[in-house]
């Protein structure tokens, strides 16, 4: 009898205790680090924004749209009678996920984060809970589980961007103004679940996942304690994943740095910046497209160039930070040229010096005038973005004993160290050995 009755009395006491509470993770110091390992280790991955709105691509009823590609229901203020007919239109013969992975690694890139749902709540898998997903298009291919057996292939971390704003579910609050459907009888609660069934599935299906990066956050019926819940449940999946802090109220705005507070979510998010100084003892991530937009928009043609981004990545990482690079396909199922060339750019400088790069930590001397650096354990990585004409680059401030000075990228080749009084002067070529960025590996001691 007493058997019987202690699971039933247990069973009535957890449905007594706060969701959150009974789901919230313990983790050391040394098990939250573990499960940080890889991600401060990769320091580069992939942003796929993609879905129903790369269609229109920033173009609706012949005229061209604000802003940017994925917001275009928003931006033309489309009601979704009127959107949901792109559905029909969604048919990306052109995809290939194993091109798309192989793309990114060769990039040098660790990991991929593809909008599972963005805004628009149209799902890029075959969602159990919804029709509004690439199942009920003329593609009637899981676009995810397709990812997931590529990266699976080429060693490459999959994570999801899954909104917390829906535009389309019928439960989900505020409207726009736009949007003539009743509200009544809309119920939070009930998207609340319906949300959190989407990311159960994708977790269970498509995981184990390297992150769950939500957005969407800052809407008024969002609110503190329904973001540390749900941070909690994401962990209660899988207690490896790791969650961007979009998924709470404490983002600081674009700056995607974490208010004062008991605010969940494992790191911050700054978009389209980088910080000056870096966020020191707290874990980042720089997401930043390569045009004006995240979604495809056929015509922002306002590109950074190779160079720049290769800069933008050593800047990242010599802040001890991460940089999540954007690509938005188009509805064919293609990453455009211009983003093609600039991640095979930034790939064939990665090759010869990814050493300083992965694996590495904020940099022990600031950020010197001629470039920027990193460090890994005694060695220490010199950036030179401008070469000294004469050759001899000044280092300040670098406590350790150089053993041994040489170029990266030049087999080994070993410039010359002069000491004098608290600084040292490298002398090497007159003539930069890459143009962008020369990397100087100091092994000290």
């Amino acid at each position: 009898m007493r058997s019987l009755c202690l699971p039933i009395l247990a069973a009535c006491l957890a449905s007594l205790m706060p969701a959150a509470l009974a789901q919230t993770p313990s983790e050391t110091p040394a098990e939250r680090d573990k499960r940080m390992g890889w991600f401060r280790d990769a320091r580069f991955g992939l942003f796929i924004h993609w879905g129903l709105y790369a269609i229109p691509a920033g173009e609706w009823q012949g005229k061209q749209t604000g802003g940017t590609g994925e917001w275009i229901m928003t931006n033309a203020q489309i009601p979704v009678p009127d959107y949901e007919p792109l559905l029909a239109q969604f048919n990306p013969v052109k995809f290939n996920a194993l091109q798309w992975v192989k793309l990114a690694k060769r990039a040098g890139m660790k990991y991929v984060i593809i909008t599972s749902k963005h805004h628009d709540g149209f799902c890029l898998f075959d969602a159990k809970n919804s029709d509004w997903d690439v199942m009920s298009t003329p593609f009637k291919r899981d676009i995810l589980k397709e990812l997931a057996v590529a990266c699976k292939a080429e060693g490459m971390r999959l994570c999801f961007y899954h909104s917390i704003m829906d535009w389309h579910e019928p439960d989900y609050l505020p409207r726009r103004p736009w949007d003539k459907r009743p509200a009544d009888p809309a119920s939070f609660p009930a998207y609340i679940e319906y949300m959190k069934a989407q990311l159960k599935q994708l977790v269970k299906e498509y995981g184990p996942l390297g992150i769950m990066w939500f957005d969407g956050e800052w809407e008024s019926t969002w609110t503190h304690d329904m973001g540390k819940e749900l941070y909690s449940y994401v962990r209660s999946l899988q207690p490896s994943i790791i969650v961007n802090n979009r998924v709470d109220k404490g983002r600081q705005g674009m700056q995607g740095l974490n208010k004062e507070g008991d605010f969940a979510g494992d790191y911050g998010t700054p978009e389209q910046e980088v910080p000056a100084t870096g966020l020191p003892g707290v874990d980042w991530e720089s997401c930043i497209t390569m045009n004006d937009t995240w979604g495809f928009r056929k015509n922002d043609t306002n590109w950074k160039s190779a160079p720049d981004l290769i800069r933008m990545l050593v800047d990242v990482a010599s802040k001890g930070g991460n940089l999540l690079l954007n690509v938005g396909p188009t509805a064919e199922g293609l990453i455009p040229e211009a983003s093609v060339e600039r991640l095979e750019a930034m790939g064939a400088w990665m090759r010869k010096n990814a050493e300083s790069i992965h694996g590495t930590t904020a940099s022990p001397i600031g950020r010197p005038d001629w470039g920027r650096a990193t460090k890994k354990g005694s060695k220490v990585y010199l950036h030179v973005f401008n070469w000294p004409a004469d050759g001899r680059i000044v280092v300040k401030g670098l406590p350790a004993f150089i053993k041994r000075a040489s170029l990266l990228a030049g087999h080994g080749t070993t410039l010359q160290v002069l000491r004098t009084g608290g600084d040292v002067t490298l002398v090497g070529p007159t003539t930069a050995p890459d143009a962008v960025d020369t990397v100087v590996l100091l092994e000290t001691q």
